[in-house]
């Protein structure tokens, strides 16, 4: 999928069979046991998918998707969509954490406001994207969503402060720009974007990417590099553990991580911050973890494990 902007669809690329066994990206992660701006094409959600999107009990429904013939609107505000605070005391109390669901539902209404050039810091950039979808309509949007709310009830458990930078409470975006700066400006002590990727039948598995190290413009990710690095590999680690999912076959050597110089929403970040794409939704075999609530359960805490990790390391 398009992560937080317009990329071309992943290439289908030869698996990379180096010698980095998964137990060592597992064991680089703090405590982990045994395992058990994505890059596809931008895809307008289909009608009429029987996947569901089931949230957590805690989390209220999303709301509805605007009226019929609703295609534009004025851009909203900056400021973010949801700020959740967690009980007094727990691991995570006094930690702010901001979780920036993937695109948005309704994106694909708003293609004009959408495709804005956004100023990336080393080049301009669409606001943002549709994203993918599975073969049977189920948005990457609704996926991304759904994942956040898992997320954060399981942070809020734990006593974090949480912000989405979305939940389905805006026309379309946020812009990828606005993405970091809803992180930037909460000085969040850790922010991940949540993502399905959509490559090719075959392609599968997940994998983190990590900023790389970018210095131009507005964006100077010199501070943000090693703790993002130490974030993410955490997660992929982690991640393992919870769903059983084995790093991406396709991406990153089968280390679970990659690492990349385009995305906004990297770029811009003055936090640590990292991206996770979950699965691919093309894929049939990923398509059906990924259209399951319990695995998207599963894929919550294996992400929560992992800032948890970060956090307390």
């Amino acid at each position: 999928m398009p992560y937080d902007d317009s990329v071309s669809p992943t290439p289908h690329r030869r698996p990379l069979f180096v010698a980095v066994a998964l137990a060592a990206v597992c064991l680089s992660a703090a405590g982990c046991g045994a395992g058990g701006d994505g890059g596809g094409a931008q895809a307008r959600p289909r009608q009429g998918s029987s996947a569901t999107s089931a949230a957590p009990p805690s989390v209220s429904p999303s709301k509805s998707a605007p009226a019929p013939g609703k295609t534009s609107a004025s851009p909203p505000s900056a400021s973010p969509s949801k700020t959740t605070v967690g009980r007094a005391s727990g691991p995570l109390s006094g930690k702010t954490v901001v979780i920036d669901p993937g695109h948005n539902p309704d994106n694909h209404l708003h293609t004009r406001e959408i495709s804005r050039q956004v100023d990336i810091g080393t080049t301009h950039k669409e606001c943002d994207t549709t994203g993918t979808s599975t073969d049977s309509g189920y948005p990457e949007a609704r996926f991304t969503l759904d994942v956040s709310h898992r997320l954060r009830a399981l942070l809020q458990a734990q006593g974090a402060k949480v912000i989405l930078t979305y939940d389905d409470d805006r026309p379309y975006g946020p812009c990828v720009d606005e993405r970091a700066r809803i992180g930037n400006a909460a000085k969040a002590d850790a922010v991940v974007s949540v993502h399905a990727d959509g490559s090719a039948v075959g392609n599968r598995g997940f994998h983190v990417i990590l900023p790389a190290l970018v210095h131009g413009g507005a964006a100077d990710t010199s501070e943000i590099v090693d703790p993002s690095r130490d974030l993410g590999t955490r997660i992929a680690g982690l991640f393992v553990r919870a769903t059983g999912s084995a790093p991406s076959n396709y991406i990153g050597g089968n280390t679970g991580l990659d690492t990349r110089s385009d995305l906004g929403g990297l770029n811009l970040s003055t936090v640590p911050k990292v991206f996770i794409e979950c699965g691919n939704m093309r894929d049939p075999k990923d398509a059906a973890l990924l259209t399951s609530a319990g695995w998207r359960q599963k894929a919550a805490q294996g992400i929560a494990d992992g800032i948890t990790s970060y956090l307390n390391g």
